[in-house]
């Protein structure tokens, strides 16, 4: 039989070139496609929101080298530096031997309205720390920002821009980046908005669902926030904001999940503005009730002073508290089916709030009326109804003896104790609703890997300078 010829390689593909052209087609088109296709970046090692609050978008990354952000705190009690340090999955790193480099003065920027020179120059020592804290190599791509608080706000005419002005002459001939935008009075939302990423950051309840997330209410002087994360049914429910309001909810994604942030600030109800507040229903012929027997004086905010005189029995808790509600406007007319105070929409309540941690002059005013025993302490577990206890207390005594019982409290603090605690106790409870059993966390600081972060908006501020700034 003769031998048959055996079928070399390109006869075959030629034979079957059909079949290959099916097959080949489609994979180089899948393989075009992927070699296009943006790079995706896993959603738990980036943070993002949306346009109003202007945090990182998923696709975003830090560099592999150590990343700095120097952040003021201009708030109306005294001015603060935070400086922190991240890597490139935007997780905190220590800055010398602590996660956050922290140092405050008082008082604060808004104390130096008549002389704005001297209001920049106040910074100067804040500016000083934060220039040794930070490598020498890496100064000029570190972002300092300046964000001004309630202090600022209230203000009248050109006296907050004169100040920022100055201010904003200071960090430009500093050796870090600066960028004239980067000094300005911030909104308050968007101060509660900081807030509220901070405290579940240093948490770790980013990107899980919005029930596992914790609500806040940070009362600074001049203004109070409230922030927590709300259901779709309740975010659907916000009523418009009126011509001169900002809108309750903002939409947000933050390491990978989305939520409906509810915030809202209240203006002249921080606790030194609280206090005028109440001293005005008072007026200038009546005494006071939230003041000790034998207070006489005058109290000043805002550059407005007020009688503040007590009465010849004293403090009174029950008169106290009634001024104090009626301060808050708690009758105010509502328009929504809930509301908070002032005719504020409340945000509907819900599983957001379950979980309630209160900060600043809450944790202070506990630590100074002995609510909180540890003067040290970071956070503490306590219910609104332990204020009121308080209160009642130290309503009762006069000037000697809360200079005898309290003698570690400063002056100017312990004459307001009584109002102060009274305030508190029905801000949370007549104003934002809070059952007076309700545990909450009293926080100062949150420990994160191993060591404890300050729970202040300036944290939220910083991861946007790294993220957005990457010079």
């Amino acid at each position: 039989m003769r031998r048959l010829r055996r079928e070399t390689f390109s006869e075959k593909c030629h034979r079957y070139r059909g079949v290959i052209f099916v097959v080949c087609v489609p994979l180089a088109l899948i393989s075009v496609v992927l070699v296009l296709m943006p790079r995706i970046v896993d959603p738990r090692n980036a943070a993002a929101y949306d346009a109003n609050f202007e945090l990182p978008s998923n696709n975003v990354r830090v560099p592999d080298q150590k990343r700095y952000a120097v952040v003021f705190d201009a708030g109306s009690s005294g001015s603060r530096v935070h400086v922190f340090s991240f890597d490139k999955d935007l997780q905190l790193v220590k800055v010398g031997s602590e996660l956050e480099v922290f140092v405050q003065k008082k008082p604060g920027l808004s104390s130096f309205a008549l002389n704005p020179k001297a209001g920049a120059e106040s910074l100067q020592s804040l500016l000083d720390v934060a220039l040794k804290s930070v490598p020498a190599d890496q100064h000029s791509t570190t972002p300092v920002l300046l964000g001004a608080t309630a202090g600022l706000r209230l203000l009248p005419g050109d006296q907050s821009k004169n100040l920022l002005k100055e201010v904003e002459t200071l960090l430009q001939n500093c050796a870090f980046k600066f960028k004239p935008e980067w000094v300005s009075i911030i909104d308050g939302t968007q101060e509660g908005s900081y807030q509220w990423v901070t405290v579940n950051y240093l948490l770790n309840r980013l990107g899980k669902v919005y029930d596992q997330t914790v609500g806040i209410v940070d009362l600074g002087g001049g203004s109070v926030q409230m922030a927590y994360a709300i259901s779709d049914d309740d975010f659907l429910k916000a009523p418009k904001p009126k011509a001169d309001e900002q809108s309750y909810v903002r939409k947000m994604s933050l390491m990978g999940a989305s939520y409906n942030l509810y915030v809202h600030s209240y203006l002249n109800y921080g606790l030194l503005a609280a206090r005028a507040e109440v001293l005005k229903l008072v007026g200038e012929s009546e005494t006071c009730p939230c003041l000790a027997k034998g207070h006489e004086g005058e109290y000043t905010y805002g550059g407005q002073k007020y009688k503040a005189s007590a009465s010849v029995d004293g403090g009174d808790y029950e008169k106290c508290s009634q001024a104090v509600v009626k301060a808050l406007k708690a009758d105010a007319t509502c328009d929504s089916m809930k509301c908070t105070f002032g005719g504020v929409w409340s945000g509907g309540g819900g599983d957001g709030m379950k979980s309630l941690f209160v900060a600043s002059f809450f944790f202070d005013r506990a630590v100074e009326a002995g609510i909180v025993k540890d003067a040290d302490a970071a956070e503490a577990v306590v219910k609104p109804s332990d204020f009121e206890e308080a209160a009642k207390k130290i309503c009762g005594l006069s000037t000697g003896e809360l200079a005898d019982e309290y003698s570690n409290v400063q002056v100017d603090t312990r004459k307001f104790l009584c109002m102060d605690l009274t305030y508190q106790y029905s801000l949370l409870v007549t104003g934002f609703q809070v059952d007076p059993s309700t545990t909450m966390t009293l926080v100062k600081k949150v420990k994160y890997r191993g060591s404890y972060v300050e729970t202040a908006w300036p944290l939220g501020s910083a991861i946007e300078l790294v993220s957005l700034n990457k010079v």
